[in-house]
C-alpha cells in the first residue's frame, strides 16, 4: 500500500490507438462500431496502491465490445451516455454504481462517460480475512447491484469525495499512513457495499443485529433496478414476492418508509445525478429533467428535491 502514486492521462482521435487502449486498461476486445463514424476517447487514471480511479468519455457512435471480467473488481458509474449489457442475464442500472461481472460479458454504448473503480482482487480478500479472523476465508462477490440504495449512495459519494478531494492532494498523499488509510476504506467499504460471501459470514455470525428479509432486500432492488420503469406498490410487491400489504408493513418496520417514498426517493437520487451531469449551455432543463424521472410538476419538484438535498434544482444544473 505504500507504493507511490501514478497518474496518467491519455487522448485520442485515432480509433486504433483508443481501442488498444480499451483492450489494455479495461479488456474490451472485438469492438464493433462503424468505421465512417468520428471517434475521440479520453481517459484519466489515478493509481494508488490496490486501487485504480479511472474517469474515461468515449465520444462517437454507438459501439459494442466483449470484456474479459475475470480476475477484476471495477465498480463503475456512468455519468454520462448511454452503457448496457447485452450478456444474457446482465442488467447495468441506469444510474448508479454497479460492479462488472467477473467473467466475459458483452455491453453496448454510445456518447458514453463514466467513472469507475478497480481494486485489486487480493487486496480486498486479505482485507475481508482480517475482518473475519479467518486466514483461509475464501471471497466470492455474488451480486452486482448494490446491497441497498443508502449504501449504493455512500458508494458514490465516497468515490465522489476520493476523485474531488483525496487524489489530487500530492501533498497528503506523500504520506504513506493516509495512502494505506484510503485503501483500507475503500475495500472494506467495498466488501460492504456488494453482495458477496463476507456479507454472509458476516451475517451469520452470532451478535445482537439480523439480516435485513430476503423479500425486503428484493424489494429495495427491483426499485433500484427498474426506477426509471412505470412501476408500483404492486410492482413491487410481486417482484418481492409478497402481498401488498405485506410489504408496505415490511418497509414500515425495517426502514420507517413506505414503498412509494421510496420510489419518489429514488427518482429524486436518480434526477440529482441527471442534474450533476448536465450542461444547461446545451439545452438542458430542470423541467426536462424533472419530467424524465416522472416529476410533472416543477414546483413540487422543487420542494421535494430541496428538503432531500439541501439546494435547489435550478442551483445543482447550474453548477
Amino acid at each position: 500500500m505504500n507504493a507511490p502514486v501514478q497518474r496518467s492521462v491519455f487522448s485520442t482521435h485515432d480509433p486504433d490507438e483508443g481501442l488498444a487502449v480499451l483492450d489494455d486498461v479495461f479488456a474490451v476486445r472485438g469492438v464493433r462500431r462503424d468505421p465512417e463514424d468520428g471517434f475521440a476517447m479520453r481517459l484519466g487514471a489515478t493509481r494508488l496502491g490496490p486501487l485504480t480511479h479511472e474517469r474515461v468519455r468515449l465520444a462517437g457512435s454507438s459501439a459494442a465490445g466483449r470484456t474479459d471480467g475475470a480476475g477484476v473488481l471495477r465498480v463503475c458509474h456512468v455519468i454520462g451516455g448511454v452503457l448496457r449489457a447485452t450478456s444474457p442475464g446482465d442488467r447495468y442500472p441506469r444510474t448508479g454504481p454497479f460492479l462488472f461481472p467477473q467473467r466475459t460479458f458483452t455491453s453496448w454504448w454510445e456518447d458514453l462517460e463514466t467513472v469507475t473503480v478497480s481494486v485489486d482482487p487480493a487486496a480486498v480478500e486479505e482485507r475481508a480475512r482480517s475482518l473475519l479472523g479467518d486466514d483461509g476465508f475464501r471471497l466470492v462477490f455474488t451480486g452486482i447491484h448494490p446491497v441497498s440504495p443508502a449504501v449504493g449512495r455512500y458508494w458514490l459519494g465516497t468515490v465522489s469525495h476520493l476523485g474531488r478531494d483525496l487524489l489530487p492532494d500530492d501533498q497528503a498523499l506523500e504520506n504513506p499512513l493516509i495512502r494505506a488509510e484510503i485503501a483500507r476504506s475503500l475495500t472494506t467499504i467495498l466488501l460492504h457495499a456488494f453482495p458477496n460471501s463476507f456479507l454472509d459470514r458476516a451475517h451469520d455470525a452470532p451478535g445482537p443485529s439480523r439480516r435485513t428479509p430476503a423479500g425486503l432486500r428484493r424489494a429495495v432492488a427491483f426499485i433500484d433496478e427498474h426506477v426509471a420503469e412505470d412501476i408500483g406498490t404492486a410492482e413491487i410487491a410481486a417482484a418481492a414476492g409478497m402481498s401488498v400489504r405485506g410489504l408496505q408493513a415490511a418497509f414500515r418496520r425495517e426502514l420507517d418508509t413506505t414503498p412509494t417514498a421510496r420510489l419518489r426517493e429514488a427518482r429524486l437520487d436518480a434526477a440529482h445525478r441527471e442534474l450533476e451531469a448536465s450542461d444547461p449551455a446545451a439545452g438542458a432543463t430542470v423541467e426536462a429533467i424533472a419530467a424524465r424521472w416522472g416529476f410533472a410538476h416543477r414546483g413540487r419538484f422543487a420542494a421535494a428535491y430541496r428538503a432531500r438535498h439541501g439546494r435547489g434544482p435550478a442551483t445543482t444544473l447550474r453548477g
